[in-house]
């Protein structure tokens, strides 16, 4: 077999009848192992600190990324309009049915804005230093990241675009495509599926991409290499803009951008969005990756040009 089904033995409820989730306890693993990870720092750099204080931080974090996350998937991702005209809809967890389904949309970026003032503002208030606690967070936050993406995949969400390499998998539920349009025709002819009318292309597993290499190898990168190289505060967070970014900017070649944003800049020959095709066609994720980059690269300028001075 040319590509690979999701398997039919994974299911996003856990107890099915109860709200209970596979994608929410993904989350509750995240977070739990990015505060094991900070708390570690701090019991190796400050034992005499209290670790009461990070979990206060991490209440003030989450608060921050989860109205950040959900603010920017909702009134920018979404171009329907319907968040903005019903604004109490961003943060209410029951369809029309009043069925609970949870709040379905993030936005990393908008989390790691939301976050990031959150943490800040908790450090101000604390009269901590914020490049320290920045440093620490960074270096949990790829690990606990994993977990996320890996919940996603559970979810059979985000996938990515088609492809006819082995590791291409059918995710139940994604959209069918028309054999009437001639790349579809020709891929269903190479893969040996037989259909009529609409066929369901194996996509990349995108989001077990992401979970390698926005999770682990970014952790590894940050925990190992990065640390141990750590000549001021402010180091590491800009580090892991820096390579966050460019994991995310690559991976997103191979990730479907969203159906109502398409690619924001077109530089290259026209492709659809559900194809790998020009690599100048540009994502609105590889423009804020972009900037994640050249923030990370300012955080570093700017940091080492303070601890320099002080």
């Amino acid at each position: 077999m040319a590509y690979l089904q999701f398997p039919d033995w994974i299911s996003p409820v856990i107890l099915p009848g109860l709200p209970f989730r596979w994608y929410g306890l993904m989350y509750l693993l995240a977070f739990g192992t990015a505060y094991l990870l900070v708390r570690y720092q701090v019991r190796r750099e400050e034992p005499k600190l209290s670790t009461d204080i990070v979990a206060d931080l991490f209440f003030w974090i989450i608060l921050g990324l989860l109205l950040g996350g959900r603010l920017v998937s909702t009134l920018i991702y979404d171009t329907s309009g319907i968040y903005w005209v019903k604004p109490w809809l961003i943060f209410w967890p029951f369809d029309e049915s009043m069925r609970f389904v949870g709040l379905q949309g993030m936005s990393y970026h908008g989390g790691l804005l939301g976050g990031t003032i959150g943490g800040v503002l908790f450090c101000r208030r604390r009269g901590l230093s914020p490049w320290l606690w920045a440093d620490r967070i960074a270096l949990a936050v790829p690990l606990g990241y994993t977990f996320g993406r890996l919940g996603n995949f559970i979810n059979a969400e985000l996938y990515g675009r088609v492809t006819s390499a082995p590791w291409g998998m059918v995710f139940p539920g994604a959209p069918e495509f028309p054999l009437s349009v001639d790349w579809v025709a020709a891929m269903s002819r190479e893969l040996g599926l037989a259909a009529e009318g609409g066929v369901n292309l194996p996509r990349h597993p995108s989001q077990l991409y992401e979970a390698f290499g926005e999770g682990v190898l970014l952790w590894l990168f940050l925990w190992f290499i990065i640390r141990k190289r750590k000549s001021f505060n402010g180091f590491i967070m800009g580090w892991y803009l820096i390579g966050y970014g460019a994991v995310r900017f690559v991976i997103e070649y191979f990730r479907q951008p969203d159906s109502n944003l398409g690619f924001i800049v077109e530089l290259g020959s026209p492709h659809s969005i559900y194809q790998t095709g020009s690599f100048l066609n540009f994502t609105m994720g590889q423009l804020l990756c972009t900037l994640m980059i050249l923030a990370g690269a300012g955080v570093l300028i700017f940091a080492g040009h303070r601890s320099r001075k002080s």
